[in-house]
């Protein structure tokens, strides 16, 4: 559902009044969440009430047993992929860390990223970085830190990036992004394997074959194989089937025009997750099961040896590892439309909403109630009417100005997008797990804010 239609008083066609609105849905939180005795909510044995007292609200809170719980899942299901974790769901130095002893690799798509996850200590051969336009001084820096992976994205670049590695003395391994001309069922935003986007290769018009000639005419760059991506949360295993099926017949093209056969194809990421009861994500068993098998079979009929293939999954390992609390400041009731729940975070803590139409679930979380539903929408502080947290949902009719609401699935693309719209501090992430908590990155203060102010 997009904001347009949030902002005319329907309600979701899929929007049900839940059977106990004290519940908390096991699709849709991680698995530590639970109602304490005292009906406070707690995630990661750490209660909610105490996160508020500690640290204040709004706050993020990352449960680390639930990331490399996913990180594990990933690992086993696709055993036999090379698996990067996609940093731009979600990344500080406590993240790249807990990646690196995951055993997974790292994508990164900005210097700053790449900042990050060196500070952090991250294997630099274990890194493969991207970007649509990479600076002079991005890929100069990837370069000489050893980066084990740069996807080159256009001609230009591949003429920069031969430059720079000439200067440097380094042969440095590259894959190319191919857009393969398949549009995924998503929002626009984040569909980004049809032709008409900014990134990548045409596979179509014969951009990306000439991308491979133009490397391995150079002999500077060492290619590796091809990248796909075809967006973000996705659900089926269709539009990925078809991007592999055209990547790999790229890949039996360039064998036998060029003799080559490149060793890796990366099928990139965007992989779903439970956002709301409807969503219906496909497990990371099955879509490996599919993945390898039609590669397998694809590269058996055209009569090439099966490239080692690799994802990128980022939401969908981060994304459930994380809630935000807020507090109830103001409720609105609009009789015969529904309550507006204003809370103390908003737009600048969870942009998805009004960016490109994200959803997502609340729940009260200091206290259990008795009351009836309440058709709800949760809203932020900042002046702007689409700054909406929660578009649909049923909370229980006493809430009232104090209650902590918890809202799941915010680990990723909330704080990696977060924002100082309206001059709000960002919130701070706070680690949860064995019942401890502790702060990964700090939240912003107001002297944080002028400190960057000169004028």
């Amino acid at each position: 559902m997009l904001v347009d239609e949030m902002m005319t008083g329907s309600r979701p066609d899929w929007l049900r009044v839940p059977p106990d609105l004290n519940a908390l849905a096991p699709r849709l939180w991680p698995r530590s969440a639970r109602r304490d005795p005292d009906g406070v909510v707690s995630v990661g044995g750490v209660a909610v009430t105490e996160v508020a007292h500690r640290f204040a609200t709004p706050a993020y809170l990352f449960d680390e047993a639930e990331f490399l719980a996913r990180c594990a899942e990933f690992r086993a299901a696709f055993h036999d992929f090379d698996i990067f974790y996609a940093g731009k769901s979600f990344l500080c130095k406590a993240v790249a860390r807990l990646v690196a002893g995951a055993g997974l690799n790292l994508d990164v798509c900005t210097g700053g990223e790449l900042a990050v996850a060196l500070a952090a200590g991250f294997p630099a051969e274990r890194i493969v970085m991207h970007g649509n336009n990479k600076s002079a001084a991005e890929l100069d820096r990837a370069l000489r830190a050893g980066v084990g992976r740069i996807v080159v994205d256009s001609f230009d670049e591949i003429t920069l990036l031969t430059e720079l590695a000439l200067a440097a003395g380094v042969r440095q391994t590259v894959l190319v992004r191919a857009t393969v001309g398949v549009r995924a069922d998503t929002h626009s935003h984040i569909a980004t394997a049809h032709d008409d986007q900014k990134f990548g290769l045409s596979v179509t018009s014969g951009a990306a074959a000439e991308a491979v000639r133009r490397i391995l005419a150079a002999g500077v760059l060492d290619l590796a194989g091809l990248h796909t991506h075809i967006g973000s949360q996705i659900f089926g295993t269709g539009e990925f089937a078809e991007a592999a099926h055209r990547a790999v017949a790229l890949h039996a093209e360039i064998a036998h025009e060029h003799g080559v056969a490149l060793p890796e194809l990366s099928l990139g990421g965007g992989f779903g997750i439970a956002y709301v009861a409807p969503h219906d994500p496909v497990p990371p068993g099955v879509l490996a099961e599919r993945l390898r098998t039609l590669v397998a079979k694809e590269c058996a009929e055209l009569g090439v040896a099966p490239p080692r293939l690799a994802i990128e999954p980022g939401r969908a390992i981060s994304g459930p590892s994380g809630v935000t609390l807020y507090r109830v400041g103001v409720l609105k009731h609009l009789p015969g439309l529904r309550t507006y729940v204003g809370v103390d975070g908003g737009m600048s803590d969870n942009i998805r909403p009004p960016l490109y139409g994200g959803v997502y679930t609340a729940a009260l979380g200091n206290r259990t109630s008795t009351a009836g539903p309440m058709l709800s929408r949760v809203v932020g502080k900042h002046c702007d009417a689409g700054d909406i947290v929660v578009p649909d949902e049923y909370l229980p009719a006493d809430l009232a100005v104090g209650d902590l609401l918890v809202v799941p699935n915010t680990g990723a693309y909330c704080r990696s997008l977060s924002n100082n719209f309206n001059h709000v501090p960002r919130p701070p992430v706070l680690a949860v797990a064995d019942g401890q908590v502790r702060v990964i990155i700090r939240g912003e203060t107001e002297d944080d804010l002028l400190r960057l102010d000169v004028g």
